[in-house]
């Protein structure tokens, strides 16, 4: 019996390395999907959303964002990723050839199942699915095609101006949004430092919020975000000791 267990061991370390393979396909390789849009010519009706970004201008995301279906949303995880998508041209007539779009993740399309996923319930389980501002959409599409069929890719976010860290919450309760994120995009993981404390864990509450239940009113505060790639920064007195609730602190540089 013991000379099995050598060749099951490297059975499962050939699955781990298989699924982690496929795991690396689904976001850094070309992989097929649809797209369609929403919230109006002016993108107006994109800000805010369920990665709790509230103004895309001012998180720094502006116009170029989708809302991903389930398979892609990822329970709120993938918020703050970038996708390059291209229309496939070789499916649909309603491509605009050779442009492509680079997106940043800013919320969640819901599924709806009052329709079939092939006509209507675009974001219904298990597509993957971008659902556009119509100013990114039209960069690939034609308007009146409403959806069409996409290769996106998951790449590195490129950003200009700093990380954002908007600090809301109460007394013993800090609920951080950080946005503007370069490098995956995503942050994984957060902690927060006063300056009268330890590093102290955050958890991610929904979204792009992170939540600690320290008081640290009075202190300036620290952070040290880990990105879903293994990267981590740390950013020491961001929020001077007069911070307050509402308020955004930005560092000087947003790239990993």
């Amino acid at each position: 019996m013991a000379k099995s267990a050598v060749p099951v061991v490297l059975l499962l370390a050939l699955l781990c390395r298989l699924d982690s393979h496929a795991v690396d396909a689904q976001y850094y390789y070309w992989t097929p999907a649809t797209a369609t849009f929403y919230g109006g010519s002016d993108g107006s009706g994109t800000m805010g959303g369920a990665c709790g970004y509230g103004n895309l201008y001012n998180a720094g995301y502006a116009l170029s964002n989708a809302a991903l279906s389930s398979a892609l949303f990822n329970d709120g995880a993938m918020c703050g990723a970038c996708y390059t998508i291209v229309c496939d041209t070789s499916k649909s007539r309603w491509c605009r050839p050779g442009t492509s779009i680079t997106i940043t993740a800013t919320n969640f399309c819901p599924p709806n199942w009052a329709l079939p996923s092939d006509n209507g319930g675009w974001c219904n389980p298990p597509r993957r699915h971008f659902d556009m501002s119509q100013p990114a959409w039209t960069t690939i599409a034609i308007y009146q095609a409403g959806i069409v069929p996409v290769n996106y890719q998951r790449v590195s976010c490129n950003r200009s101006g700093g990380m954002r860290f908007t600090i809301n919450g109460r007394d013993y309760f800090e609920l951080v949004t950080v946005s503007n994120v370069g490098g995956s995009g995503v942050v994984s993981q957060m902690w927060i430092k006063g300056t009268n404390t330890n590093w102290l864990t955050m958890s991610r509450n929904w979204g792009m919020n992170w939540q600690s239940t320290a008081y640290l009113n009075g202190q300036s505060l620290s952070f040290m975000v880990k990105t879903d790639d293994g990267r981590v920064v740390t950013v020491w007195n961001v929020a001077p000791s007069n911070w307050y609730f509402g308020a955004t602190y930005t560092t000087s540089w947003a790239n990993f």
